[in-house]
């Protein structure tokens, strides 16, 4: 095993220039990342330098397997921080050979969103608060459960310190290094209401960053909790019953909100986001309605509501906000589940673009 770990931590720099790339797109589920591997002639920090590549589309439920070819377009590098070194990470999205996204490439429609001048010009800001829950792999049932029983109450668990409240800190650690690591702007972390749940915060980004930089932060996830031999999930509502769910609060603001006279274009925006309320839970993540029940810090799933330092509201703006009087809102209706790059850009679009 030793031999092993020195080979994986081979640096490739001392006996050549190439280097790997590992190239990482979303399945046909909308929630499973892929990713292989090419070797290059040398370092690359632009993305439009990179190849194109292609992938097998029948394999991830995305193409016929008599037309099965799938495009990868390269959109943002960050740093590999399991190969180190020049290694990159390339997050891609999927498009047809004749250069048309497939249906479930959201980030082609999220950049359109995010180039129109209106939005570009008030330079949105997000930060997406990003739970999840931690498996025992062979029961899929929550780190630190007893197999097959529950333990205490929620309570103690919420930023917990201890054997007996906290699990799985050192792969939520990993996670946390390694993606400053990668260039991600991770911004803090913490354990969240039910044991066994954590929570990662990725911002300030500016607007299609944001969805790049939550699903390889996701990616990075993924890889950790398959060598460390646990399931990570991102569902809305891992376990029935008296339990918080699990979503990704999305942090908001525009040029204008940030600038003097911004509360008043906070609650201009809000209107919005509640008269087109129905559209954006229909965009929030899968299982949504098992988590929006109007219990455990939620607000319930058919009404739409807002207030100040409210975390039972759809969305809440922060007492800080309300007395400087401006700054930023939180919508706290999308699931853990969601794609940042729908939800980002839908917020964008209601709030900036759409006229009522």
């Amino acid at each position: 095993m030793a031999c092993l770990t020195d080979l994986i931590n081979l640096d490739l720099s001392d006996s050549t220039e190439k280097i790997i790339a590992e190239y990482i797109w979303i399945g046909g589920s909308g929630m499973d990342l892929r990713s292989k591997a090419r070797t290059l002639p040398g370092p690359v920090s632009d993305p439009s330098k990179l190849p194109k590549w292609n992938y097998d589309g029948s394999s991830t439920g995305q193409a016929p397997g008599e037309d099965s070819e799938v495009i990868l377009y390269p959109q943002a590098i960050f740093k590999d921080p399991f190969r180190k070194g020049n290694n990159i990470l390339v997050m891609c999205d999927c498009y047809t050979p004749a250069g048309e996204p497939i249906p479930t490439n959201k980030r082609a429609n999220a950049a359109k969103i995010f180039s129109n001048p209106e939005v570009s010009a008030e330079e949105p800001w997000y930060g997406i608060e990003q739970e999840y829950t931690l498996l025992q792999k062979d029961t899929n049932w929550p780190l630190g459960w007893p197999l097959g029983g529950f333990p205490g109450p929620q309570g103690p668990y919420y930023c917990g310190v201890g054997a007996d409240k906290s699990f799985g800190r050192d792969i939520v650690d990993s996670h946390y290094k390694a993606c400053l690591y990668a260039g991600i702007n991770i911004s803090g972390i913490n354990g969240e209401v039910m044991p066994g749940q954590w929570e990662f915060q990725v911002g300030p980004a500016v607007g299609i960053s944001a969805g790049d930089q939550v699903w390889v932060a996701r990616y990075i996830l993924e890889r950790i909790t398959e060598i460390a031999g646990v399931v990570v999930t991102f569902d809305p509502k891992p376990i029935p019953g008296d339990w918080n769910g699990a979503g990704a609060h999305s942090n908001y603001s525009t040029k204008s909100m940030r600038n003097d006279g911004g509360y008043e274009v906070i609650k201009s925006a809000i209107e919005k986001l509640k008269l087109r309320h129905r559209e954006h839970i229909a965009a929030y993540g899968e299982g949504n309605e098992r988590r929006l029940t109007g219990k455990h810090e939620t607000a319930d799933i058919n009404t739409f509501s807002w207030g100040v330092a409210n975390r039972g509201a759809s969305v809440r703006v922060g007492r800080e906000t309300e007395q400087n009087g401006k700054g930023y809102f939180e919508d706290r209706r999308p699931a853990s589940n969601m794609d940042p790059y729908v939800v980002t850009s839908m917020i964008a679009e209601t709030t900036i673009i759409w006229k009522p």
